[in-house]
């Protein structure tokens, strides 16, 4: 896609004169060709193009460096290639070159003014931020819909008791809006991450030209203003050359990935288990077995994760050892973040309205709230309260969850009574008494317990689940303040290029 700098036209009034026919016919055939050009990809940042181009050349007539006239014409040009559609651009290197071909078959010449005072490189480095800063707009739309749904379905399980797990076995009891709030959290963080890519993005290169500036009088700050852009990227060798905006997005969007993966990896162990049961909208069935409901939908989204993973990787491997400033590899740098982007924003979308939609089977969640003995920590909590070391603790209810496996009652305060006086010489109800070891063996008492900020206990998942509401808020307003920032820099755009056509 990317050129090197003799793509910078440095006269303004220069026509196209049969030398540089010449060296441009000598570059424009031989087997290489296809491979060089990134024109049917370039699709995707065909409109950014266009915008990079109109703000280029109303700051050039602004300036004084081109001729009101010529700049209405180029525009003009502009809008019909735009009309035309990129389908309809005739063969090229890249998006770029074939633009500025179709330019200059419009106007004649004088098109190839709209070149004047930047190179490929910059140009390009451009289109890829305009582009893409759009697309993490729309990406960290997904992760607000998504904390959407994972805060109000655990709004309605505040009471839902559910076994919780570590290493895949029964842990401690929690609630199902325990759980679903802790997944609001981590889509939270993956929120800000992409909108700080997005602020890291949103910075302009145009002006860099190939990588040493140009002698043009320019104004960059003007075509960052009409284009949007938050600053300008100072350095023109680091405008030129610099892709880590590109890396840090792809990170943000693989972490996210990551994110929906574990998500995602619940709900399929959670659907096996009869805890949930997802919507038929986001399920199928087999094509021989009619009986199944199987959550494929979840299952591509767990998949994504190594999809985001692997564009990372590629990015990164490309990246890596890249000496400054332009390098033909960049050209195949951005396609990673893209394939990520589109990727990603999909599965989030998905694993919303999987979440919005899925019933929880409460009475089951209920049954097997205690699975494994999982309000064992209860009982140690309870007998350290009281007094005992909680290490003591700790094996009294060790040695009677191990003597209850030969047991059809499970763990009683009977069982951890003569355990007691086995480790400590006396009866457990000379610490707690009885009713407070029964109530710490149910499941739904052991939740309500653990009221301490942040624990499964309603009202802290409710006051967490408000708090993470105030955040979604927040970030849903800087989303909109960003869309909106830019949508004021497109009309002033539009009303620079009407100035000339």
């Amino acid at each position: 896609m990317d050129a090197d700098a003799n793509s910078n036209n440095d006269e303004p009034n220069e026509d196209v004169d049969s030398e540089t026919v010449v060296r441009r016919d000598r570059f424009s055939g031989g087997p290489a060709r296809e491979f060089l050009s990134s024109l049917t990809g370039d699709s995707r940042i065909f409109e950014a193009d266009l915008a990079v181009d109109r703000a280029h050349v109303v700051m050039l007539a602004e300036q004084g460096i081109i001729g009101d006239d010529v700049a209405g014409e180029i525009l003009a040009a502009l809008d019909a290639i735009d009309s035309a559609g990129h389908s309809d651009l005739s063969d090229g290197e890249d998006v770029h070159e074939a633009i500025e071909s179709a330019v200059i078959d419009r106007v004649g010449p004088d098109g190839g003014k709209m070149h004047t005072a930047r190179s490929r490189n910059d140009e390009v480095a451009t289109c890829i931020r305009y582009r893409l800063r759009a697309d993490l707009l729309d990406a960290a739309e997904t992760t607000l819909a998504l904390r959407e749904s994972l805060l109000a379905a655990a709004a309605e399980h505040t009471e839902t008791v559910m076994a919780g797990y570590t290493h895949l076995q029964p842990a401690q009891p929690t609630t199902v809006g325990h759980y679903l709030a802790s997944y609001a959290a981590a889509v939270g963080r993956d929120t800000a991450r992409l909108l700080d890519a997005y602020d890291r993005t949103n910075a302009s290169p145009l002006g860099g030209a190939a990588f040493a500036g140009t002698p043009f009088d320019i104004d960059r700050k003007r075509v960052a203003e009409l284009l949007g852009f938050g600053r300008v990227v100072d350095n023109a060798m680091d405008a030129a050359s610099a892709r880590d905006f590109l890396a840090e997005a792809t990170a943000a969007l693989a972490i996210h990935a990551t994110t929906l993966s574990g998500l995602a990896e619940d709900i399929v162990v959670f659907a096996n288990k009869g805890y949930i049961e997802l919507s038929d909208d986001y399920s199928s069935t087999s094509s021989i077995m009619p009986q199944k409901k199987n959550p494929d939908t979840l299952e591509l989204t767990r998949a994504v994760a190594g999809d985001a993973t692997g564009e990372l990787t590629g990015l990164l491997t490309t990246l890596k050892g890249l000496p400054r400033a332009y390098n033909r590899d960049l050209q195949r740098a951005h396609p990673h973040t893209f394939r990520a982007v589109d990727a990603v924003v999909e599965a989030s979308s998905i694993a919303a309205g999987a979440v919005a939609t899925a019933d929880w089977n409460a009475e089951l969640l209920a049954d097997e709230a205690d699975d494994g003995f999982a309000t064992a920590t209860g009982i140690a909590d309870l007998l350290a309260m009281a007094g005992l070391p909680f290490r003591t603790a700790h094996e009294v209810v060790a040695l009677a969850a191990e003597e209850a496996e030969h047991s059809d009652d499970g763990v009683t305060a009977a069982v951890l009574d003569g355990v007691a006086e086995e480790v400590l010489g006396e009866s457990l109800f000379e610490y707690v008494d009885e009713a407070s070891v029964e109530s710490a063996l149910d499941p739904a008492e052991s939740v309500a317990s653990r009221d301490s900020p942040g624990g499964p206990a309603a009202e802290q998942v409710t006051a967490s689940i408000s708090r993470a509401r105030e955040t979604l808020a927040t970030d849903n307003d800087e989303l909109t303040a960003r869309r909106e920032r830019l949508a004021d820099a497109t009309e002033r755009l539009h009303q620079g290029v009407d100035g000339y056509v």
